[in-house]
């Protein structure tokens, strides 16, 4: 499975990650005191979720043989009435069947199903 660091020093609020071997920096806007300097928090939350409905899909149709030419998943992080995501698919290369399909199927994408349902999340000091 998936394991991952993450380490802040003084750097406000410079973060370096580390996810299964790649590097990565995550950082807030300037407006929240940060530098900008890489995603936020909640922006790598959409990354994940972005590419795990891109990768799934593309599996999926390839599996089928379907000639898929792109997806393209875009993402939005909304507060209004809960916080809540919206996912805008477009999808080149199929008919509007093989495009539903898809559709359904990324409702249940394992990202998607575990956002969806919560994650326990245990803490402990080292």
């Amino acid at each position: 499975m998936a394991h991952g660091t993450a380490r802040i020093g003084k750097d406000h609020y410079r973060t370096e990650i580390n996810v299964s071997g790649h590097g990565l920096i995550g950082d807030e806007g300037p407006g929240l005191g940060g530098q900008n300097l890489g995603p936020a928090p909640y922006d790598f939350l959409l990354a994940g979720l972005g590419a795990c409905t891109a990768i799934t899909l593309r599996m999926y149709a390839d599996r089928k043989q379907w000639p898929l030419e792109s997806i393209d998943v875009g993402l939005r992080l909304l507060s209004k009435d809960g916080l809540r995501v919206d996912r805008v698919l477009t999808i080149a290369g199929l008919d509007d069947e093989q495009k539903a399909r898809l559709a359904d199927i990324a409702e249940r994408t394992p990202v998607t199903l575990t956002l969806k349902g919560g994650l326990p999340i245990d803490t402990r000091l080292a």
